[in-house]
């Protein structure tokens, strides 16, 4: 299991910074941003390879299953 932040999303959130700096906004200037997307990822193979049962409460709650 995992739970941390949305690659993609900090991806796009990067992008737009670059795209301010490019257009000659200071780097000072620009406020600094904190994660807000963060995703809840289960492997069923890596648990069962090491003989974990993951409850079906927790598998509706993730975002992602890696079957």
């Amino acid at each position: 299991m995992s739970y941390g932040v949305n690659n993609l999303d900090l991806y796009r959130r990067a992008a737009t910074y670059v795209d301010k700096i490019l257009k000659g906004t200071k780097p000072a200037d620009l406020p600094v941003e904190q994660p807000i997307k963060f995703e809840f990822i289960v492997n069923l193979k890596a648990a069962k390879q090491i003989g974990l049962t993951i409850p079906p409460n927790v598998l509706v709650r993730a975002d992602r299953v890696l079957k």
